[in-house]
Formats: C-alpha cells, structure tokens, sequence
C-alpha cells in the first residue's frame, strides 16, 4: 500500500480532493450517488474509511473500471440511472457529461412526441404534478390596485 498521500486525485475525469472518506469522494463524480458509491468500494474491496489521497494507482482504476460498466461487476440494476433504455433495452449508468447529455435528449424526444411531460417542459412548466396556483411563477412581480378612500 502506498505511504504517499495525493492532496488531488483523478478518477473518471473529475478531480477528486484527497482528504474526503472514499465514499464521499466518489460522491463527487455526477451520476454517483452515496449507495452507488459504497457498492462500488465493496465491490473494489477497498476500505470505506480509507482516504482517497491514499489510493494506488492499481485502486484507482479498479474504481474506474467499475464505474465504466457497473452491471459487468455485479452491481445491482435498481442502483443505476437508466434501466431499460428504450434504444437498447438494457441496463445502463451514465456519468459526468453523458449523463447531462442524455437527459437533455430524453427531454427533447418528450417534447417531440409532444407527449404531457414534454408539453409542461416547452412550457416552462412544473412537470411533477405541483401545484403551480401560487408557487413557482416567473416574470414581473405585479402588485394590487388599492381604491383611493374618500376623505
């Protein structure tokens, strides 16, 4: 094990700070979650306490392999982003970029097909069933008109 402690580390493109619990520092990556993050360390059989600034080399890319393609090293499917992709069919995890990509995609497809979920997107609209009477509007604050009283 390596004695060197890295104040910066580098995994999967996202710089990574050496001092945080290696959990918390796979927290980092976007499309990494805590859960996801502690099936990956189980599954790299590294120490959940362990900083990351620590890691060798031959770790780091472990972690990086895993993160690659979860489901080839058994991680289960309900722990990643995209399962049943209508493309493929199969059980997928995006990270960082792609991630942002393919979001952006299924949103376009959603307005395309001009399906609900699309139209209140277009709109600009809450998509989650909120309510939308009071919260969540947008533009010039317009005030009420108060009755001049007699004097």
């Amino acid at each position: 094990m390596s004695r060197e402690f890295r104040h910066i580390l580098r995994i999967t493109g996202t710089d990574v700070g050496g001092a945080l619990k290696m959990q918390y520092a796979l927290k980092r990556i976007k499309g990494v979650n805590l859960s996801l993050a502690n099936a990956i360390l189980k599954k790299a059989e590294i120490d959940l306490d362990k900083r990351a600034g620590f890691l060798t080399e031959a770790e780091v890319e472990r972690i990086e392999q895993i993160i690659e393609d979860p489901p080839k090293f058994g991680i289960p499917s309900w722990l990643l982003n995209r399962r049943k992709d209508l493309e493929t069919g199969k059980d997928l995890h995006f990270i960082r970029a792609d991630l942002d990509l393919r979001t952006k995609m299924d949103i376009k497809q959603m307005k395309e097909l001009k399906s609900w979920r699309g139209y209140r997107h277009a709109y600009g609209l809450k998509v989650r069933g909120q309510r939308t009477r009071t919260t969540g509007r947008k533009g010039k604050a317009v005030g009420v008109k108060v009755k001049k009283r007699k004097m």
